[in-house]
């Protein structure tokens, strides 16, 4: 099984510069605010100043569900704060009339994972449908644990969790990946970004509705963007 594809709780770039990032957002650090800014700067700031920052904005699962098919997003790009102000106002537009929210045609989950299951297939590994519905049987195939980490990560930002931060290491078709997460009073979001100096898109991945408090955060932290 290729359980190399992906690893929790791997070390980061943020581990290079808070001697623990998993504790340095906590609330009862009194410099939390101070760390998330700086943590903010270091992933954020270069990718958006080299125009190949990518803000994704997911929605589509509620009420407990999950299926890979009913997960949406849309993909922006994200040069300044004025980007991300125009994104949350087509949101919030969408949101008032009770208008479908932005959807890419592409999907996350649903697309990716047919594919990797054809591909074991073809290689002559089963996939049977009991292990095609359950995201945590996905590491039984190519590139399956790296669909069930990502997952994981959307499952988290749209229903909450209790750690203020996590920092996870991915292999994907596109490159190694960084996924740095974050669940704070201030906001929920992560940033993906290529690992080991490789080239690409880095991400800033949100709910829908963490679009007010996220733009809040980054005018704070990128202010000179």
């Amino acid at each position: 099984m290729p359980f190399t594809e992906a690893k929790e709780h791997a070390p980061g770039c943020l581990h290079g510069i808070f001697a623990d990032p998993y504790t340095a957002f906590d609330n009862l650090v009194g410099e939390r605010l101070l760390h998330l800014r700086v943590a903010l700067q270091a992933l954020l700031a270069t990718p958006m100043r080299e125009e190949c920052l990518t803000l994704r904005v997911i929605h589509g699962w509620e009420n407990g569900g999950c299926a890979a098919g009913d997960l949406r997003h849309s993909d922006h790009r994200l040069n300044n704060l004025a980007d991300y102000r125009a994104v949350a106002e087509r949101y919030h537009r969408a949101a008032e009339a009770l208008a479908p929210l932005p959807r890419d045609e592409a999907s996350l989950l649903a697309e990716p994972l047919a594919a990797a299951i054809a591909a074991a297939r073809s290689d002559g590994i089963e996939v049977d449908a009991e292990t095609r519905n359950n995201p945590a049987r996905w590491s039984a195939f190519p590139w399956g644990l790296s669909l069930y980490t990502f997952f994981k990560v959307y499952h988290r930002l749209i229903y909450g969790e209790d750690d203020a931060y996590r920092s996870i290491r991915c292999e994907t078709p596109e490159g190694s990946r960084q996924i740095h997460e974050f669940h704070l009073e201030e906001g929920e979001f992560a940033v993906v970004l290529p690992a080991d100096g490789e080239l690409g898109q880095s991400v800033l991945l949100l709910h829908e509705s963490q679009l007010g408090p996220v733009e809040q955060l980054i005018g704070e932290s990128l202010i000179d963007h």
